[in-house]
């Protein structure tokens, strides 16, 4: 084939990849939320922290602290910041120390006489309406008279400041200005947004937003704003993976095309080697669209690591083909080996699809579908572009005395047994825990944010985000009504300092029974306003001076009980919908704690409630899941190993062949976890599906190194190729070693040992016979260094003998 026709198809093939490519992305979502990588539930507290993962009010919580600046300035750019994020629309609610009564006046002010435990205790009768004007007065001549007139007519008794005080949080900072200040001269807040905290995409535009309003106040120039909470965290992993991610990304593609450049001398290699991978990467996000519309950002990354074995497979034919002979003939003498490498890799990784995980389904069709495309690239695509080779591989300098080399290292045959008895013994008896159940140990945050998260979080009397109060009931009247009767038993728990704080979802809304007794108290018109009369004498209150507020409270007692439907449709309705949630047949109430110092005692109130209260421990209900998770990964996976040994020993012909693929696999994975057991690292998800990886590049290095082709210069092309492909891996997971993310440590951790011990087995368990025989008739490679002969110099299109 003519140079412009292999050009063309180069082009016409990268066109067609960019196009299906850029087709897909109009279509395919990208989604962030985690839950995609969480098993089933099987209990209700599973379930309940599956559905109200990150949408809990704690989990959305931003912790915020403004420094640097004259304490007058923070509490003016506290009160511009609070201002300016309650009309965001990605807020629910902001608080800063203020008393926002528009929160209430706006939909809730007809409702006040029955929302607040004033008439619990009181009657609005000349005595109490006497001693409420008086108090008024007094406030009249204060500094708040000006916030305070407003409100004299239609309420005289400050309901609605009351409300507004009852609905703060319990446990605040000092106010200093009318803003809440730290010990340490910080202006807080408190914002809560609107999107879950398990949702980094939203998250990141919230946070954005803040910062924007922020910057945009005057004065902000000269201070310093600190946000922390999950979602600020989220933000910053994200944004901290992917920075490293493009860095080292950057540093191996750079090092990836000098390496071709030096094995290869040319520069097809470079411009040809990525075509099947993105190609496999174009076919895998086809299917990912086509089966479930949506893929999850980790799905994406994580197919890329695990599609990576693809690369291999041009390398295999660049360093297999001969002088004089057409591509195409080279790439079929070893596709059969190739597909056998494919299809067993993709028997690994169906493991994935049967953990019943929609995460790791996601991953297994990625990954499936784009390796089978990147084989089929490999074996009918590459021929049309790659010409015949001007340079034999097997004449690289040095390659034969690296054979030699690598042919008279020491092959005991008891010495695999020894190594995977003591292997084993050091896996099963290391000191450690031996898998990784603690999320928060994965989370590349710096130590001195999570301290500082801390402190604010105790400023605040913020929410703790480890633990819940879970109330049940038939119905949401139910909760409500239960969450009443359990208030007077946590507040004995917060006098015997069992739990610094709590917010019941009864705090925001009592239950209708508790608003009718409330509504039954009020006076009809005639007695409130003979009340008002006799409270007023001698008082400078003109008369009819609160007829507004005797209309207010005979509309209150006409007024049906406020129920959570209307009440979530107010500016507060937000924080009362985080805390009561419909499930299944029944209905949820999530109390909120602060300070939970003895989970233990909670112990008492759910025994006297009949289990209808209890605390659900999010850090545990957590770990459960990753157990159930990693349990079913561990099933499908043996399960994979299973379907590919059967394979390579049907592909092989027999178990004495096949045992010298499988058994440097099996004992290099063992080697892997041994480094890893010694080091004290426990096993993540990360590692699993990172030891899959390196198995897949590992079966790749002993099939190639196990077939016996009679031809010394085909077997020392065979070196070259997984010398080549042994360097790209470990250039690739060296560097994602390096990495300050534990996820990408991890990755890039295993998978740099696993190619290192692969490749030192597939060598050593190879059959000796074959490797020694080769020794003796391998050439010295300066001798046909520049020969330009193929595999038989007389017949350069002679082809290798095959046995696999």
């Amino acid at each position: 084939m003519i140079r412009g026709a292999r050009v063309a198809i180069w082009f016409l093939w990268l066109t067609l990849v960019a196009g299906i490519g850029w087709g897909v992305a109009l279509h395919l979502k990208i989604s962030s939320d985690l839950r995609d990588f969480v098993p089933p539930a099987r209990t209700a507290d599973q379930k309940l922290l599956l559905d109200e993962i990150g949408k809990g009010p704690g989990s959305r919580l931003l912790l915020l602290a403004i420094s640097g600046a004259p304490q007058a300035q923070l509490a003016d750019l506290s009160r511009g910041l609070d201002d300016v994020l309650a009309h965001d629309p990605a807020f629910a609610h902001v608080a800063n120390g203020g008393n926002d009564l528009a929160e209430i006046a706006s939909d809730l002010l007809p409702y006040r006489y029955l929302l607040s435990p004033t008439l619990d205790t009181h009657r609005l009768d000349a005595a109490y309406l006497r001693e409420q004007l008086q108090q008024r007065i007094e406030d009249l001549s204060s500094p708040a008279a000006s916030m305070l007139e407003p409100w004299l007519k239609r309420d005289p008794t400050l309901e609605t400041l009351k409300l507004a005080q009852i609905l703060a949080p319990q446990r605040q900072p000092k106010l200093v200005d009318g803003v809440w200040f730290s010990d340490r001269g910080e202006a807080l807040l408190v914002a809560e947004t609107r999107a879950a905290g398990f949702d980094p995409g939203a998250q990141a535009s919230a946070v954005a937003s803040l910062q924007k309003h922020f910057a945009s106040l005057p004065g902000s120039a000269k201070a310093k704003l600190v946000i922390s909470g999950p979602g600020w965290f989220g933000v910053q992993a994200s944004r901290h993976t992917r920075t490293e991610a493009d860095r080292f990304g950057a540093i191996t593609t750079v090092g990836f095309i000098l390496m071709l450049l030096l094995a290869y001398r040319s520069t097809v290699p470079v411009l040809v080697t990525a075509l099947p991978l993105l190609s496999g990467a174009a076919a895998g996000f086809a299917l990912l669209a086509l089966i479930f519309g949506h893929a999850h950002g980790i799905t994406v990354a994580f197919g890329f690591t695990l599609l990576g074995v693809a690369q291999e497979y041009p390398l295999r034919v660049f360093s297999h083909r001969r002088i004089g002979v057409e591509t195409s003939r080279c790439v079929r003498e070893l596709w059969p080996l190739l597909a056998t490498a494919i299809v067993s890799v993709c028997i690994a990784y169906l493991a994935f699809f049967a953990s019943g995980v929609a995460g790791l389904q996601q991953l297994a069709v990625f990954t499936i579908g784009g390796l089978v495309v990147a084989g089929l690239c490999t074996r009918w695509l590459i021929p049309l572009v790659v010409p015949p080779a001007k340079r034999d591989m097997a004449a690289t300098p040095g390659l034969a005395e690296a054979w030699h080399l690598l042919a008279h290292l020491p092959r005991p045959r008891w010495l695999p047994w020894l190594v995977a008895l003591a292997g084993v013994a050091v896996v099963v008896f290391a000191p450690g825990k031996f898998w990784q159940n603690d999320l928060s140990a994965l989370t590349p945050i710096p130590k001195a944010e999570l301290q500082r998260d801390a402190r604010l979080r105790a400023a605040l009397g913020a929410p703790d985000v480890r633990y819940l109060l879970v109330l049940r009931a038939p119905t949401a009247e139910g909760v409500l009504g239960l969450s009443e009767r359990v208030a007077p038993r946590m507040r004995q728990l917060v006098d015997r300092r069992a739990v610094d704080g709590f917010e019941l979802p009864s705090r925001y809304l009592p239950s209708a029974a508790t608003q009718r007794d409330r509504q039954a108290r009020l006076p009809d018109p005639a007695d409130l306003q003979s009340a008002l009369q006799q409270a007023m004498q001698g008082l400078p209150f003109r008369a009819g001076v609160f007829a507004p507020f005797v209309a207010d409270v005979e509309a209150a007692r006409k007024l049906p009980p406020l129920t959570p439907a209307k009440f979530e449709q107010s500016p507060l309705g937000a924080r009362l919908e985080s805390m009561l949630v419909a499930q299944g047949d029944g209905w949820v109430g999530l109390g909120t704690l602060s300070g939970v110092n003895d989970p233990t005692a909670f112990a008492a109130l759910t025994k006297e409630s009949n289990g209808a209260v209890h605390l659900l421990d999010l850090k545990a209900s957590t770990e459960s899941l990753i157990i159930a998770y990693r349990h079913r990964i561990l099933i499908a996976l043996g399960i994979a190993a299973l379907l590919l040994c059967a394979a390579v020993t049907l592909a092989l012909r027999g178990p004495r062949r096949a045992l010298h693929v499988l058994g440097p696999m099996t004992l290099a994975t063992l080697l892997v976890l041994v480094v890893l057991r010694v080091a004290g690292i426990p096993l993540s998800l990360f590692h699993l599906v990172s030891l899959t990886l390196a198995a897949g590049l590992g079966l790749h290095y002993a099939l190639f190194f196990e077939r016996r082709t009679g031809d010394e210069l085909e077997d020392l092309r065979t070196l070259h190729a997984t010398l080549v492909c042994v360097a790209s891996a470990l250039l690739v997971f060296g560097v994602l070693a390096l990495s300050s993310v534990p996820v990408l440590r991890a990755i890039g951790l295993t998978v740099a040992l696993g190619v290192a011990f692969h490749f030192t087995l597939s060598v050593l368990m190879a059959p000796a016979a074959h490797l020694e025989a080769l020794n003796e008739s391998v050439p010295d490679s300066s001798a046909h260094a520049g020969s330009g002969s193929g595999p038989d110099s007389t017949s350069p299109n002679q082809a290798p003998k095959q046995n696999a």
